[in-house]
């Protein structure tokens, strides 16, 4: 299997208090321009994103995409995944830090039990490529629950 090189690309204009930005999704034409602003990372996000925001989006779908092939692959393959990311963007002493993602995943998994999912979907945690990105920098969590 070959690389797969995606492109996102960004524009600052400004400080950091008083400036603003745009993200593209470039490689998929998806999304963009999304407007960024510091204060849509520190503050409110008043229709804005935040590069945490965008994390947790890559988060919830690689996360999917893991749980998916797991159950998949050991015969009880998924009806649907609704998953949330929640990226907490953090002040410490010295300056900020993205410190946290946790993930809140409910399935629909016929022939599962509870503890199966809750195990496969820890497994996904620890397991998907974006979690893999973020061990040792941002604590990972995952809560999951059966429909």
């Amino acid at each position: 299997m070959a690389d797969a090189p995606r492109r996102a690309d960004a524009v600052w204009q400004g400080s950091l208090a008083q400036g603003s930005g745009e993200v593209s999704l470039v490689t998929s034409g998806a999304a963009g321009p999304l407007p960024v602003t510091w204060a849509s990372r520190t503050e409110r996000s008043n229709g804005k994103t935040s590069p945490e925001e965008l994390v947790a989006a890559a988060h919830a779908s690689c996360f999917n995409m893991a749980l998916s092939h797991a159950l998949a692959e050991a015969g009880t393959p998924p009806e649907k995944l609704e998953t949330s990311a929640t990226v907490t963007f953090t002040e410490v002493e010295g300056g900020w830090k993205t410190g946290s993602s946790a993930i809140v995943v409910k399935g629909w998994v016929p022939g599962l039990d509870e503890a199966a999912f809750k195990k496969a979907a820890e497994d996904a945690r620890d397991g998907c490529p974006i979690s893999g990105a973020l061990k040792g920098n941002v604590e990972l969590s995952v809560e999951a629950t059966l429909a």
